[in-house]
């Protein structure tokens, strides 16, 4: 049985046990300081520019599924039960490059060489997940790593040309370390007492590994920072340089890690990362599969949660207002109880949530569209890739013989918090679809906000923006025209 206070993961296919690690100590600066393993690099700290990128493995029933994070905002204790593959890794014990390695070096894919690492490392989990990525895997793969010298075009032939070399693995090898992995499986919480490697603060680390076990601990603990993927809390520790008392990671909660049909709804638990509800929501409603597909990067869905989005309640979060357009609720629970809110009623103010001392999130209950509904979403951002909506603008407009019988209008980042537009809606619900309808609804959109000007756009740029992408979901909603780009080759084309 491991023990309650070690830490426990692979490398290089062999076992590495820390006993009670600082709980916020990054896996980049264990494997930079502790472990003298500097080919992971540190850019930007804050999971953007992909230099940190190393892959983590987890069991996935009888196989291993691999994923690319960025180890900057990873902290070490989440390693526990997990295989950790870092550049150092993929070379031969002769020093043969791998594949990916071989296919850089070939395509002249490198010049500085600072980035080309984390590059590397997207590429192997690419083709870990793919077995035969095609360029759009290739571009998405490669948005979250930021390379300032050598241009795209050789990395990506790079990625072409590594398919031809990357030989099929043994399948001996995966067996054993399927069955190493399935040795260090935890079934009790795991409980660390640590000290800040900076100011030797105390600090404890919580892994409950049961539902029943993370509210016992929430309840106990009703300060402590809850941890998912760490997208947001890594920055706290990396940026803000936050002392985290009390952590409690969730990862290890099955019952937070599933997605659940239920015939009229689907339930999704908080713990489950973006990469995993992006195909689900996006069967559903195809714009808010393609809102979470440029939500961060690949390694920021792989680690980023649903939960975690709506728990910290940013008003520029863009989830929340996709889920809000279509109806969604939270549920909240505290010890044994559980209760049910609409989503938006859990945003009360800039950093104000509806939240008790001692409750959670535990999932979020997204309703399957019905018919005659229409769902928009649209994001603007300054980069297609890797940028924070300037405004997301969601739009779940029900409309029967014409007429509109239900709209629910959400905003990301018109106000402080993600807010319906309640004003827009009333001039919609009951009236004709037709362009005058539109416009009385943005002329209404005046009684709902009063953005703020920030580095990301100006009030007067949001509030024209989120009428006219009112107009858009009109034009999209009652004519075949196309006013929306899709892809990053649309985007292209577009010009």
């Amino acid at each position: 049985m491991a023990s309650s206070n070690i830490i426990r993961f692979l490398l290089d296919g062999k076992l590495r046990e820390i006993e009670n690690p600082d709980p916020t100590e990054t896996v980049l600066n264990h494997l930079r300081y502790g472990m003298a393993r500097t080919g992971t690099k540190e850019g930007c700290a804050e999971g953007d520019c992909g230099a940190c990128t190393v892959v983590i493995g987890e069991l996935d029933g009888n196989n291993i599924r691999y994923r690319a994070v960025n180890a900057c905002i990873l902290f070490m204790p989440v390693l526990d039960g997990k295989e950790l593959i870092t550049v150092e890794s993929l070379c031969a014990d002769d020093g043969s490059l791998h594949a990916v390695q071989q296919a850089m070096v070939d395509t002249h894919g490198s010049q500085c060489g600072f980035c080309t690492p984390g590059i590397v490392m997207s590429l192997f989990a690419l083709k870990k997940e793919n077995r035969n990525p095609g360029g759009n895997a290739i571009e998405d793969a490669l948005a979250g790593n930021l390379c300032r010298c050598t241009g795209y075009g050789p990395i990506i032939e790079a990625a072409e040309k590594m398919q031809d070399n990357v030989a099929p693995e043994n399948a001996d090898d995966i067996k054993d370390r399927v069955d190493a992995l399935k040795k260090l499986a935890r079934h009790q919480t795991l409980e660390l007492t640590g000290k800040s490697a900076l100011t030797g603060t105390t600090k404890k680390y919580y892994a409950p590994v049961s539902i029943e076990g993370l509210a016992d601990i929430v309840e106990r603990h009703p300060n402590a920072t809850i941890l998912a993927g760490g997208t947001d809390v890594g920055l706290w520790v990396t940026k803000q340089h936050r002392e985290l008392d009390v952590v409690i990671y969730i990862g290890g909660v099955p019952e937070l890690q599933e997605i659940e049909d239920h015939g009229d709804v689907v339930d999704i638990g908080a713990g489950v990362s973006y990469t995993d509800a992006m195909d689900k929501l996006g069967a559903l409603y195809p714009d808010m599969g393609e809102l979470i597909r440029r939500i961060g990067s690949v390694q920021i869905r792989n680690s980023g949660t649903i939960g975690g989005n709506i728990a910290n309640g940013s008003p520029i979060g863009d989830s929340p207002p996709a889920l809000i357009a279509v109806g969604a609720t939270l549920v909240l629970r505290k010890g044994e109880d559980e209760r049910t809110i609409p989503l938006e009623d859990y945003f009360i103010d800039y950093g104000k949530q509806d939240l008790r001392p001692g409750e959670f999130v535990a999932r979020v209950i997204v309703p399957k569209p019905k018919a005659n509904q229409h769902f928009r979403a649209y994001k603007l951002s300054k980069r297609f890739d890797q940028d924070i909506s300037a405004v997301c603008g969601c739009f779940g407009l029900t409309i029967e013989d014409g007429i509109v019988t239900d709209a629910r209008i959400c905003y990301g980042g018109m106000a402080a918090t993600p807010k319906r537009s309640a004003q827009a809606e009333k001039a919609l619900v009951g009236k004709p679809w037709k362009k005058n309808t539109a416009h009385a609804g943005m002329a209404a959109m005046e009684q709902d906000y009063a953005p703020l000007s920030d580095m990301r756009a100006s009030a007067d740029y949001r509030l024209v923006s989120a009428k006219n992408l009112l107009m858009k979901a009109f034009v999209e909603t009652t004519s075949s025209v196309q006013t929306r780009v899709l892809t990053r080759e649309g985007a292209a084309n577009a010009g």
